[in-house]
């Protein structure tokens, strides 16, 4: 490890909110990694991780990504961080019950606990995409992976469903005392040049997922339970306003109507990125 790095115990001051968002539902947000997975697949297809790799599956939450990794491709060496440690003590359950050999440790996205060029790969599904300082991250995946190494990640696209639903959220949420840069952003191909065009050379496939439920109480009670950001905003909410929330959530899910139920698109951008020779 070098001077950007403190330990596999390190999350960022400013982060330990996200962190208690994110450690919320615990390993129930397996759940929500489930309604991705093919999302998810997608992304670990295009990082093709070969014999010997260290691989790092970033922000991994309850560990799918790294699990469809180390089952799919046994001679890499697998690695998982994320700041929620409530998360990630599920995953390591989930690794040991399928024996696969998978270190996870905790640690902060904008201050990776790897040296230079440690890393040969790195995935991050839906995930980075919610640092709070992107420019940092951004700056710590261009630390950490060698030249020749490969960054994938799956975003959500900002024009999306899952963009759409924040929306649907966001007149709940308390004012910030100051704007946040939106997580969406790491959907635009735009936006993902100026974070990592400088270190890496670029290219992008876009993708939909398709998220199935049976009513749009069944979603509510998803998002209500198992997803982080809506789980602790109906929290902060008192009774009157979270019984609008649940309404709004419904509704809005009870708009995607399908022969069989409900079946919302929801389009990510897919980055491949190459470290650039330094």
């Amino acid at each position: 490890m070098d001077g950007n790095a403190a330990g596999n115990n390190r999350v960022l001051s400013h982060n330990t909110r996200a962190q208690a968002v994110w450690n919320g539902p615990g390993g129930r947000y397996d759940d929500i990694s489930r309604s991705i997975a093919d999302a998810i697949e997608h992304a670990v297809e295009r990082l093709s991780p070969r014999p010997g790799e260290r691989v790092l599956d970033l922000a991994t939450g309850t560990g799918w990504a790294s699990r469809i990794i180390a089952q799919r491709f046994p001679a890499a060496h697998v690695l998982g961080l994320d700041i929620a440690d409530e998360m990630l003590e599920y995953a390591r359950r989930a690794a040991a019950q399928q024996q696969l050999a998978i270190e996870y440790s905790q640690g902060d996205a904008e201050a990776l606990p790897f040296a230079t060029g440690e890393l040969d790969a790195v995935i991050s599904t839906f995930g980075v995409m919610f640092a709070s300082k992107p420019e940092t991250a951004a700056a710590e995946l261009a630390r950490v992976v060698k030249p020749g190494g490969r960054v994938v990640l799956s975003t959500w696209k900002p024009d999306g469903n899952v963009a759409a639903m924040f929306g649907v959220m966001k007149p709940f949420m308390a004012t910030p005392p100051q704007p946040a840069p939106s997580p969406f952003a790491w959907g635009k191909e735009e936006r993902i040049q100026e974070l990592l065009g400088g270190g890496f050379d670029l290219s992008f496939e876009e993708g939909t997922n398709r998220y199935r439920y049976g009513s749009g109480e069944q979603a509510w009670q998803l998002w209500l339970h198992h997803y982080g950001p809506s789980k602790a905003l109906a929290a902060s909410l008192d009774e009157p306003r979270r019984e609008q929330f649940r309404k709004a959530m419904i509704e809005w899910h009870e708009t995607f109507s399908s022969p069989l139920g409900y079946e919302q698109p929801r389009t990510y951008l897919i980055t491949r990125a190459i470290r650039k020779a330094t």
